[in-house]
C-alpha cells in the first residue's frame, strides 16, 4: 500500500489499535462511511472527534434519539416560525429560504471544504432510519423540496457512524459501510490508554489499579462491566483523594464510579 494510505495513527489523547488505525485509513481511501461498534465506554464517540482533529478537519455531530428522523438531518423547514413572522406587517415571508434550517447531514454535503460526520448511536433510531440514509449517503446530494435547490457536495465528507449493537442493522445499509468492532483493551494497552489521561501515575499504582478493574470485569454475574471511561475517572478520583490502594483491605474505595447498579455492588459485598 502506499504511503499516502495511512492517515490516521492516532493522537496524543487517544491510542488507537492497528486494526482501528488501519479500518479509519481503509473508510478513508474507499470513501465509505466507517461502522464502530463496541462496549460502550471504549472510545467509539472520541474517536471521530479525534479523527478529525488528525486529519484537521470540522467535526460535525448528529446525536441519534429514538425520534430522530433521517430527513432531520438534511434539513428542517420552520413553518411554525413563518407562520409567526406572517402575523408582522414588517416581515416578509416570501423567502422561504430563510425558514430552512440544514441538519447535520445537511450541513456536511452543504459544507465549502471536506468536514468529518460522526452519526452517533445510529441503532437507537426506528430501523427504518439507516435505510433512509442511504441515497444521500450514496449521492453525496440532496433537495430541499420547499425551494427546489440541490445540495451537491463538493468534497466526500469523512462519515464515522456508531452503534451499541441495541437492533440490528439493515443489510444494505451494512454493504455500504466498513465496519470495525473494538475490542475492549487488553492489559497492555489499558496501560497505555491510562497514561495518556494520568502521565504522572507511578507503575506501582497502576498495577494495582488494573488488577481490580480487571477482576470486577471478571466477576460472573456483573450486569454493567466497568468501562474504560470509568477507570479513568475512579483513577482520577483515588488520586484527588490521596487513597493509596495498597493500604486499603477489604472495600474499594468510590466502588460506585466503577460500578453502576445495586446487583453489581451487591456482588462484592
Amino acid at each position: 500500500m502506499s504511503e499516502d494510505f495511512y492517515r490516521f495513527s492516532g493522537t496524543t489523547t487517544y491510542i488507537a489499535s492497528q486494526e482501528l488505525q488501519q479500518s479509519v485509513n481503509v473508510a478513508l481511501a474507499l470513501e465509505k462511511p466507517l461502522l464502530v461498534r463496541g462496549e460502550p465506554g471504549t472510545g467509539k464517540t472520541v474517536l471521530a472527534e479525534n479523527v478529525a482533529a488528525a486529519l484537521n478537519l470540522e467535526l460535525i455531530p448528529w446525536h441519534v434519539k429514538s425520534t430522530t428522523k433521517a430527513k432531520d438531518g438534511l434539513y428542517i423547514y420552520d413553518t411554525v416560525a413563518r407562520l409567526q413572522d406572517s402575523r408582522f406587517a414588517d416581515s416578509d415571508v416570501k423567502d422561504i429560504a430563510a425558514y430552512i434550517k440544514l441538519g447535520p447531514l445537511g450541513k456536511a454535503l452543504a459544507a465549502p471544504k471536506r468536514v468529518a460526520l460522526l452519526i452517533d448511536e445510529v441503532d437507537k433510531a426506528d430501523i427504518e432510519f439507516p435505510n433512509d440514509l442511504l441515497t444521500e449517503l450514496d449521492a453525496m446530494k440532496f433537495f430541499i423540496d420547499e425551494t427546489g435547490e440541490e445540495i451537491v457536495a463538493k468534497e466526500r465528507p469523512l462519515v464515522i457512524i456508531t452503534s451499541n449493537n441495541e437492533k440490528e442493522l439493515p443489510d444494505a445499509f451494512l454493504r455500504r459501510c466498513i465496519f470495525h468492532y473494538i475490542d475492549f483493551p487488553d492489559g497492555e494497552l489499558m496501560r497505555k490508554i491510562v497514561r495518556v489521561h494520568h502521565p504522572d501515575i507511578s507503575d506501582k499504582v497502576l498495577e494495582q489499579c488494573l488488577n481490580v478493574f480487571f477482576k470486577l470485569r471478571d466477576l460472573p454475574r456483573i450486569r454493567k462491566r466497568p468501562s474504560t471511561s470509568e477507570l479513568i475517572d475512579w483513577i482520577c478520583a483515588l488520586q484527588k483523594a490521596g487513597v493509596d490502594l495498597g493500604k486499603v483491605s477489604g472495600t474499594i474505595p468510590f466502588l460506585g464510579t466503577l460500578l453502576k447498579n445495586e446487583q453489581d455492588l451487591q456482588l462484592i459485598h
